[in-house]
């Protein structure tokens, strides 16, 4: 039988060493090892050849001006550090805001379907409408918040998905229909806008080198937030019964609406914040876009199927933005059929272990929280990792060890080796955020980032879609995944050869 709590415990004690090695502690008390981890700086190059009477009366210059470089650089250094932590800080309250508003109703939507008597037809008719929402609409919500403001649609998210969360209050079909709607949108915003707004933010205050440390700081956040909000939706749920404001009436209350409740207030919140914390940015044209939007210029404002179009020939045309864009949807493609498919996989491999009458079900809590902590990790990995090499090598590595992840749980019989292995593809979930974070912000041109960061999405959909339309066993599921991951190494190699040697 598989210990569930010991393996948990391990990863938790893993997670506190990893994140120990990436905090500025490490450099605190272990001030040598860093400085060789980090190569050391490099010597001060030779400002040219003199003769020995020249070294002689020149030395004290050279060594002042030597001392006056390192005082300038590191002032320098402190005050993009004072600026970097003033923009986290507002990034993360306002981002692991939307994060927990999305994470609270994750769990309970095929629940609160259920509990209004919809049948499984029906229900999978809401997700896809859901998913093709985000995949139709999200497509021009992005060019559309590169022109009109990324902080204005960040607080446009906010009310959608407020709204959204309100309509799980009526059994109405129709209204329920209209929340998938609103959901899917608002899910292309939260995987878009706010990556969006966070590089140019990060662009605006000179703290481009920062931008990595941003991701991991907003990847390990983010699993905490996860972990949180199972517990705070799991006592929302139990709060109150569900049923109907009144008998006949079409309004309910209670039971699994706790969860979206909370979230409602959560967003509400978030909108709030990033009104007062954020300052507004937009998608910057650059010089080569000029001859693109040069009718657009003439006419005013683009519209948002010229910002789609816009990007989609940005996109084509360059081979690195492609790239991206086939990586991140065959990654995310996989790690949204895992997050269908790890269940069933595990349940089967359990029950065949100790029987169908001794099987008493999975400790699903501790599962999911040390996927989570594995997904901390992993985000913790990845800052280590940057001391030595560049996201675009890191990815390699990533696709490649999820590809044997996935390989793993193919092969293995046992529900211990396929839990460690679904750990294994969890950690470089968590290395792969930040990793394609930092990558997609030097690579996507920023006038239209947002917009391509949808486009991108709309391979990713259609993947989603077919794993949900089709009936493959979680076997299968997971062969599509590793092969998935397989092209995505294969790809990422290539881009790294062009991107590393450029």
């Amino acid at each position: 039988m598989t210990e569930y709590n010991l393996i948990f415990v391990v990863v938790l004690l893993f997670n506190v060493l990893v994140t120990f090695r990436a905090s500025s502690y490490w450099k605190k008390y272990f001030p040598g090892a860093s400085s060789s981890s980090d190569g050391g700086d490099d010597p001060t190059p030779l400002l040219g050849d003199t003769s020995d009477g020249d070294k002689a009366s020149d030395s004290t210059d050279v060594e002042q001006g030597e001392g006056g470089e390192k005082s300038n650089s590191a002032a320098s250094d402190a005050a993009a550090d004072i600026r970097h932590s003033q923009l986290l800080r507002k990034y993360l309250a306002v981002y692991l805001l939307a994060a927990l508003s999305d994470w609270l109703q994750g769990p309970y939507v095929y629940a609160l379907y259920d509990a209004y008597g919809y049948s499984q037809h029906d229900i999978a008719v809401l997700f896809v409408a859901g998913f093709g929402s985000s995949m139709v609409f999200g497509s021009f919500v992005g060019g559309m918040a590169d022109q009109g403001g990324r902080k204005k649609f960040v607080i446009l998210f906010s009310v959608i998905y407020a709204l959204s969360c309100m309509t799980k209050h009526f059994k109405s079909f129709g209204i329920l229909m209209i929340g998938r709607l609103l959901g899917g949108v608002a899910t292309s915003l939260l995987f878009s806008v706010f990556e969006a707004w966070l590089i140019g933010a990060h662009s605006s205050a000179g703290v481009m080198s920062h931008l990595g440390k941003s991701f991991s700081m907003a990847q390990y956040g983010n699993s905490i937030v996860a972990i949180l909000a199972g517990q705070i939706a799991n006592k929302a749920a139990s709060h109150a019964e569900f049923g109907p404001k009144s008998e006949g009436s079409g309004f309910f209350l209670g039971g699994f609406l706790g969860p979206f409740d909370v979230s409602l207030v959560t967003l509400i919140i978030c909108g709030v914040l990033a009104s007062s914390l954020w300052e507004e940015n937009y998608g910057e044209k650059s010089a080569d876009d000029d001859d693109d939007d040069d009718d657009n210029s003439k006419a005013g404002k683009s519209s948002a199927t010229h910002a789609l179009k816009g990007a989609f020939s940005v996109t084509m045309r360059s081979s690195d933005v492609l790239s991206c864009g086939i990586i991140s949807s065959l990654f995310e493609g996989s790690m949204y059929i895992f997050v269908f498919m790890w269940t069933p996989a595990l349940t089967t491999l359990v029950k065949e272990e100790v029987g169908e009458e001794e099987f008493d079900g999975l400790p699903f809590g501790v599962i999911f929280s040390t996927f989570m902590v594995c997904c901390m990790a992993g985000s913790s990995i990845f800052s280590i990792a940057m001391e030595k090499m560049k996201p675009e090598q890191l990815a390699v590595i990533i696709f490649g060890v999820a590809s044997s992840a996935f390989a793993m749980v193919v092969i293995s019989k046992s529900a211990t080796t396929t839990f460690l292995a679904m750990n294994l593809f969890e950690m470089c979930v968590g290395m792969y955020f930040p990793s394609m974070g930092t990558m997609k912000g030097t690579i996507v041109p920023e006038d239209k980032r947002a917009a391509i960061y949808n486009l991108f999405r709309i391979p990713l959909n259609f993947i989603v879609l077919f794993s949900l339309l089709t009936d493959l066993t979680p076997k299968v599921s997971f062969v599509l995944c590793g092969a998935m991951m397989v092209v995505a190494t294969v790809l990422q190699m290539k881009l790294k050869s062009r991107r590393v040697s450029a």
